[in-house]
C-alpha cells in the first residue's frame, strides 16, 4: 500500500533521489522489491520539496502513475532541493478523491505521508474524528484513512507536540482504535524527519553530517542501508538518526499506579 521516501542533504535535482537510483521510488511504482501489501503503485504520486529561504514547501501531485507523467520528468531534472518527501500510491479505495488523496499532505512547514491502511475504516476511527475540532475535519484534503491520520497528527503538531511525539501518539491511538492497522507514517519539516515502522518495511541510509534518506525500501544496493525494526519511531536530521521502540513510548505514557494519589484518611471520631 504505497512506497514513500524523505531526503535531507546537499541540494540536488529531484531526479537524483527519486529517478536515477537503480531501484528508485520511480521504479518502485511498478516493481517494488519489499512491498508486503499490493504489487503496483499506480494510483497517484506526489513530491514536496523546500526552496532555500522559504519554510513552506511546494508540491506536485497527480492521480495517475508516475511513469505516465511526462511533465514530472522535466520537473525532476531541473528542480533542486536539499529536502523532500515523495510517495507513490496504491489506493485502498481506487479513484477516491483523485490527486487530493495522493501524498504528501501539507500544512505550514510540514509534509506528511502514510504507507499502510486503517483496519475497519471508516467506522473504526469515527470516535477519534469526533474529538477533532470541526474545522480540521472539514479542512481535510481527501476522505480517505491517510487524510484523517494526517488530521490527527496535525492537531497534535498545532498543539505544540514535536514531530516524533505527534507521530508516536497518533500511531498508538489509531492502533488501539483499529487493531491490525498498518501505520508507517513519514513527516518532515525540511530540517528533520520523523517516521514510524508499524506493519510495513522502513529503512534509512545515513551519511552523518551530510545526508539522510528514510524510505519504505532501499533505492540501491548500498550495504549501509539499515532496516528499522517494526513498531519503532525514527527521528533523524542530517547529522544523526535515533530509533525508539514504540512499545517503550506506550508504556511510558500509561499512568503509573505507584504515583496514584493516596485518598485522605477519614477523620477520627
Amino acid at each position: 500500500m504505497c512506497r514513500h521516501l524523505a531526503f535531507l542533504g546537499p541540494e540536488s535535482p529531484l531526479g537524483r533521489v527519486l529517478v536515477d537510483p537503480p531501484h528508485s521510488l520511480f521504479r518502485q511504482s511498478w516493481a517494488p522489491r519489499r512491498q508486503r501489501y499490493g504489487t503496483v503503485n499506480a494510483d497517484g504520486f506526489g513530491v514536496g520539496w523546500y526552496a532555500e529561504g522559504d519554510p513552506v514547501p511546494g508540491r506536485y501531485r497527480r492521480s495517475g502513475p508516475i511513469w505516465g507523467d511526462l511533465s514530472f520528468t522535466d520537473l525532476a531534472r531541473v528542480v533542486r532541493t536539499g529536502a523532500l518527501l515523495a510517495a507513490v500510491r496504491d489506493a485502498t479505495v481506487p479513484g477516491a478523491d483523485n490527486e487530493a488523496a495522493a501524498a504528501p499532505y501539507a500544512a505550514g512547514p510540514w509534509l506528511f505521508s502514510h504507507n499502510g491502511a486503517v483496519a475497519g475504516w471508516p467506522r473504526s476511527l469515527a470516535p477519534l474524528a469526533a474529538e477533532l475540532p470541526a474545522v480540521e475535519v472539514l479542512s481535510m484534503e481527501a476522505r480517505n484513512d491517510s487524510a484523517l491520520v494526517w488530521a490527527l497528527v496535525l492537531n497534535r503538531l498545532r498543539a505544540g507536540d514535536d514531530e516524533g511525539q505527534a507521530l508516536a501518539d497518533t500511531v498508538l491511538e489509531v492502533a488501539r482504535a483499529a487493531p491490525g492497522s498498518r501505520l508507517n507514517l513519514l513527516l518532515t519539516n525540511g530540517d528533520t524527519i520523523a517516521a514510524t515502522a508499524w506493519g510495513d518495511t522502513l529503512w534509512y541510509l545515513a551519511e552523518p553530517g551530510r545526508s539522510t534518506v528514510v524510505a519504505s525500501e532501499p533505492y540501491d544496493d548500498d550495504p549501509h542501508w539499515v532496516e528499522v525494526p517494526d513498531r519503532t519511531l525514527l527521528a533523524a536530521s542530517r547529522t544523526d538518526v535515533l530509533l525508539t521502540p514504540l512499545k517503550e513510548l506506550e508504556e511510558h505514557s500509561r499512568p503509573n499506579d505507584d504515583m496514584a494519589p493516596v485518598p485522605p484518611k477519614e477523620p477520627s471520631a
